[in-house]
């Protein structure tokens, strides 16, 4: 599997990787190697973060529907029986 992001987006990643390495690192390093960084990060651990917000999604839809379930389940009547 392969992330893949619009141009918009992967310009900015690819400057805030830049500026990561010159403000913390004192490094400068150009947009061939921020890009080839962010490259491997999508490819190697983007499936980490991306199967991870499966699993929340999943969850967080598990829980819609137990509600919605709950919700149905309320508009329930009795029903009375007649004793005679």
């Amino acid at each position: 599997m392969y992330i893949r992001l619009p141009k918009e987006n992967k310009d900015k990643i690819i400057s805030k990787l830049q500026d990561y390495f010159y403000n913390e690192r004192s490094e400068e390093i150009g947009n061939l190697a921020a890009e080839n960084l962010l490259d491997f990060v999508l490819k190697e651990i983007g499936p980490y973060f991306y199967n991870q917000g499966v699993k929340d999604a999943k969850e967080v839809f598990e829980q819609k529907m137990l509600s919605i379930e709950e919700d149905i389940l309320s508009l329930e009547r009795p029903i009375l029986t007649n004793r005679n």
